[in-house]
């Protein structure tokens, strides 16, 4: 070991990013595991020193202070230590104790190569890790290396993302050299290396998307409230304004839809719809069910329903296509959403009105038939007063 490879681990820490210390330790572990093994049990005690900046190695046996020596290989007596150790150790203190680094042979270096190889990947393994760990719920940009039985293989550089089949945008197109960016699921610690897994489909990859598209987001001006997605067809994203100068819609949107646009290239031209959050639970379902008009909204507050009436013309519109409209806008707010149109809702306005006029009725009819029943009974009561009377 000389100055030579002080300087290979200089190299190897710039480009991999591997801290010196890291590999200095798996050295020394590793020539004192090869020592060990050369020399047996009477190297058990050894350790092994690195110098940062020759590269020397230095060898020592970790002994014991005693009075009398009766292990020579793990005590020593102290009558042997100098003067100056004698002032900083006393009986049953440890000392190091520098002896001559005899030759490892040729089984003894190998062995250190494997150790030293097997420490450099394992350093190397728990930088990555370090890393991606960190990109944990963060969107990062790769390029499709393979794909394998529907199984997305992505480059991220020093190492791979998993993109499972469920988690891929439908119908869109993945193909070898193709670059993405992706959300950061979970990074998995393994024997092989850190497993990344990642998706298209998650909605906090639109609203990483929309922090680095939109600078208003990004500096919190403008807050996005809550995302409904179904990936591949439609989002709708509910942003507020912090402050009442900046109009939230109109900023997520930018100059002719520039901003927009860029969002809309990353996720493969699905629809979004912008809307303005509100405090004000009925306006917030209004906004939801945009482009459609609502008319009415009425909150059902025990049961979190929503009854949602719209213009006849505009049903469709409301609901979407297969739903989803509707769908979208009820995981939005949070409410159940039961959409009529007008001619439906003043319908059941009427049958409701009828079935209450048709309850009045019955009740005044059973009213005044409880009415002649007890002027029944009490004419029987003074009927059979009267014949007590006369019978006395």
């Amino acid at each position: 070991m000389n100055k030579n490879i002080i300087n290979i681990l200089n190299e190897i820490e710039k480009e991999k990013g591997i801290s010196k210390d890291i590999l200095i330790n798996a050295i020394e572990s590793a020539l004192s595991s090869a020592y060990k093994k050369n020399f047996g049990s009477n190297a058990n005690n050894l350790e092994l020193k690195m110098s940062k900046e020759t590269g020397e190695i230095k060898v020592f046996y970790r002994k014991t202070v005693v009075k009398e020596v009766e292990k020579p290989t793990s005590e020593i007596s102290f009558q042997e230590l100098n003067e100056k150790s004698k002032e900083s150790y006393q009986l049953g203190d440890e000392i190091l104790i520098e002896t001559e680094a005899k030759d490892f042979g040729r089984i003894a270096a190998q062995t250190a190569k494997q150790v030293i190889v097997q420490k450099m990947r394992e350093a190397e393994r728990n930088v990555i890790y370090d890393k991606y760990i960190d990109k944990e719920r963060d969107i990062v940009t790769g390029t499709i290396q393979r794909i394998e039985h529907r199984n997305i293989i992505i480059d991220l550089g020093k190492t791979e993302a998993l993109l499972l089949p469920n988690e891929q945008i439908k119908n869109e197109d993945y193909y070898k050299g193709k670059r993405i960016k992706i959300y950061v699921i979970e990074v998995r610690k393994t024997s092989k290396g850190p497993r990344i897994y990642v998706s298209r489909t998650h909605p906090e990859l639109l609203k990483r998307l929309f922090e680095l598209e939109v600078p208003e987001i990004h500096e919190g001006l403008v807050e996005i409230k809550s995302i409904a997605r179904e990936a591949g067809k439609r989002t709708k994203v509910a942003v507020h304004s912090r402050d009442e100068r900046i109009d939230p819609v109109g900023a997520c949107i930018g100059d002719r839809g520039a901003r927009i646009k860029s969002i809309l290239f990353e996720i493969n031209d699905e629809k979004i719809d912008i809307i303005k959050w509100s405090m004000d639970d009925k306006l917030f379902i209004s906004n939801s069910l945009s482009p459609a008009k609502v008319l009415v909204v009425n909150l059902f507050e025990e049961r979190k329903t929503a009854t949602v009436v719209v213009p006849d013309q505009q049903l469709s519109l409301a609901i979407g296509k297969e739903g989803q409209n509707a769908r979208l806008a009820a995981k939005l707010t949070g409410w159940k959403v039961d959409i009529k149109s007008q001619t439906q809702y003043e319908s059941d306005i009427n049958i409701e009105k009828k079935k209450k006029e048709d309850s009045k009725e019955k009740k005044s009819e059973t009213d005044e038939n409880k009415e002649k029943n007890n002027e029944i009974l009490i004419n029987d009561e003074e009927e059979k007063i009267n014949t007590q009377k006369n019978e006395t």
